[in-house]
């Protein structure tokens, strides 16, 4: 029996004993609630005080019972307790309660369902790039590998609705079903997009055949990881400079270089202005601009003007994208 269940079964048992002997020795010697309160804690605790009153003999064989009882209770319990600290359940109890308070501070976050080989890489570079994110798990080999880091997670099942609102899906940014079934990742699609249908959800898929449902299930983007291994491999066989580039840009640590996307908001100081302009004034480097309703725009033109609800990819150094920010 888990030391928990001791706990709460030898609680139970010294208080049923307690009633049990206040009540025994109000019908047996006759005595006031307080009398008998008394003389029950007394006996059951060994503490070895004289008697309130006189017992009679059915009184001392009452007596001779309830210490049994209540001794046999205490040392039931009080095992439980103990195993209860050494496995280290109470320092789970307060590891739980310290999540619990971080998650609600959390807004504006990410929802990492899955701490898989694939979901122990997003997570790193969620670290890396200082966003904000939560980790679901409920495989113990998994959640043994997240108490080992400072990230904040939910032990428990993310296809559950509880789980993805305790994880506060109101409030997050987005969410990422990287679990290791389609089946589970199509159902944590659907959930979310449930309970938020604004939030981006961006899903893995281990077969084909699974995209079209999990972006049914409401997915944005459906990720296939061994595609994605295979063009890599690819192109690193007919293009490897180009591959070191994009890597050097994109995931290198300390990079000088980065790429970003930027929204541009009805209230953005560069709206109106022409890509030429944008580059002058900040000195990054337009790649592309995604206009609303049609294709990306590769290498825009240097007139092309910026409107609000564009998206512009630019590349720039750390100086750069900051002088970027400034404007916007």
């Amino acid at each position: 029996m888990r030391p928990s269940r001791r706990v709460f079964w030898g609680v139970f048992w010294l208080a049923a004993v307690t009633a049990f002997g206040v009540v025994g020795y109000q019908l047996i010697e006759g005595w006031n609630f307080l009398d008998a309160v008394y003389m029950t804690v007394t006996t059951i605790t060994t503490v070895g005080y004289r008697e309130v009153h006189a017992l009679s003999d059915a009184g001392r064989i009452f007596s001779i019972f309830l210490m049994v009882g209540g001794v046999g209770g205490a040392l039931y319990a009080l095992s439980g307790i103990v195993g209860y600290i050494v496995e280290g359940n109470i320092g789970n109890v307060w590891e739980r309660r310290r999540m619990h308070n971080k998650i609600k501070n959390l807004k504006g976050h990410y929802i990492l369902c899955g701490y898989g080989r694939v979901g122990e890489e997003i997570a790193r570079t969620f670290k890396e790039e200082d966003v904000a994110f939560i980790v679901i798990e409920n495989r113990p080999e998994c959640v043994a590998l997240l108490q080992k880091t400072n990230y904040i997670y939910i032990d428990g099942d993310a296809t559950r609705d509880d789980v993805l609102k305790t994880a506060g899906i109101e409030r997050a940014r987005g969410l990422i079903a990287a679990v290791g079934t389609d089946t589970d990742n199509t159902y944590i699609a659907l959930s979310a997009r449930g309970l938020c249908p604004s939030i981006y959800i961006e899903a893995r898929a281990s077969n084909p055949e699974a995209v079209t449902k999990l972006e049914r299930a409401g997915a944005n983007r459906v990720i296939l990881p061994h595609a994605i291994g295979g063009n890599r491999m690819a192109m690193l066989a007919l293009r490897p400079a180009v591959v070191d580039f994009i890597d050097n840009v994109a995931y290198s640590r300390g990079r000088e270089l980065q790429l970003e996307a930027v929204d541009i908001k009805d209230d953005s100081r560069v709206r109106g202005l022409t890509v030429k302009e944008i580059h002058d004034r900040t000195g990054v480097t337009p790649l592309a601009l995604q206009k609303k309703g049609r294709a990306l725009m590769a290498n825009p033109a240097g007139d092309v003007v910026v409107e609000a609800g564009d998206q512009l990819i630019v590349i720039g150094t750390r100086s750069q994208l900051i002088s970027l920010e400034e404007v916007l």
